[in-house]
């Protein structure tokens, strides 16, 4: 025997393999009749497999669907065209005491004797369903929680933001104006915490947007008192949630503005806390999207993947929601987002959109 070449199994080794699977297996012919059963089944349905053999198939269907199924298998024996994934596909089967089994089956079709067969392998996914049930009803209680919190943090938030601005009218005091931007980066948090509670939902119905007015209408939604904006060449559209791709363009501007501005760099608390009024921000395209970038001091390489991450900030005052929520929100667009290093040495934030 050469080397590598294997001996040929005995029949009765496949059959032990198939006999002992997880899985269940069941093999109908063209008439929709069970000519085997393995053991797995009685475990997933209820039926030993002498029960089944011999026996139609729509005795493990519900009623409500035995029409379909039917006219399905007769559709291929006569055509051979395929309209459902035979590579997996989630259907209810019905067990021997009556109720019905969510399961996943995978079809093959063989032939044997000069007659056509086709065998299922079918597995209970009763426990994923119902994790995914339990993972849909945590996150809208989430959700719920998530809402009703920011509607009672932003009463009391409103009351002192408004007390503050009246005390800015009578004092000069610099404590005044650290106050006041608390209060603002704690509105920031309140929205970046209501994003993150609706993961799965980042968008909705997609329009062409024009990449100019977005652009203009998410800077001037920016808190960027003196911080410049320059978009260089022709910008285009992009097929976009417009709501979502401004909260995109605001949170990548916001993040140029805290970060990039090279007021920033001298290191000192102060500095960190407000940036400088010397940043600018540079929206240009790509021949698939476009990027946004800054004359900051940039990202080192090794932890430009990092800022995407949930929580991970570079500034002891920042949230960590910001850029993640841009990456979400590219990606539930099915666009791809990188961060690299600007013409000026800083961030330069690269959307490909595919258009």
């Amino acid at each position: 025997m050469d080397p590598g070449e294997l001996p040929t199994a005995p029949e009765e080794f496949y059959r032990t393999l198939v006999e002992n699977a997880a899985e269940g297996m069941l093999t109908i012919d063209a008439e929709s009749r069970i000519v085997y059963a393995n053991p797995a089944i009685e475990e997933i349905l209820g039926y030993q497999p002498e029960e089944l053999i011999g026996s139609s198939k729509m005795q493990i269907i519900p009623e409500r669907l035995q029409s379909v199924h039917a006219e399905a298998l007769a559709a291929y024996v006569e055509t051979g065209e395929r309209h459902i994934d035979w590579n997996g596909m989630e259907l209810p089967a019905l067990h021997k005491d009556g109720h019905e089994v969510p399961t996943l089956i995978s079809l093959r079709e063989h032939e044997y004797g000069g007659e056509q067969y086709f065998t299922g392998i079918i597995r209970d996914v009763s426990d994923r369903r119902e994790r995914e049930a339990e993972l849909q009803a945590q996150k809208e209680r989430l959700d719920q929680f998530a809402d009703i919190l920011a509607h009672d943090i932003r009463n009391p938030l409103s009351v002192a933001a408004g007390y503050t601005e009246i005390a800015r009218d009578e004092y000069d005091a610099p404590e005044l104006e650290r106050v006041a931007d608390a209060l603002g980066r704690i509105e920031g948090l309140i929205d970046d915490v209501l994003v993150l509670s609706k993961q799965g939902q980042q968008i909705g119905e997609t329009e062409r947007v024009s990449l100019n007015a977005a652009v203009r209408e998410a800077w001037d939604s920016t808190a960027a008192d003196g911080a410049t904006l320059e978009v260089e060449g022709r910008l285009g559209s992009v097929d976009a949630d417009r709501s979502r791709f401004r909260e995109l363009l605001t949170n990548l501007f916001g993040n140029a503005v805290e970060h990039g501005s090279t007021g920033s760099q001298t290191g000192s608390d102060d500095a960190v806390e407000h940036a400088a009024p010397d940043t600018t921000v540079t929206v240009g395209p790509l021949p698939d999207g476009f990027y946004v970038a800054d004359d900051g001091p940039g990202v080192p390489e090794e932890i430009r993947e990092n800022v995407f991450e949930h929580g991970y900030s570079t500034r002891e005052s920042g949230t960590g929601f910001g850029l993640s929520i841009v990456r979400q929100i590219a990606e539930a667009h099915g666009w791809e987002i990188s961060l690299t290093e600007s013409e000026a040495g800083g961030a330069r934030f690269e959307i490909r959109t595919g258009d």
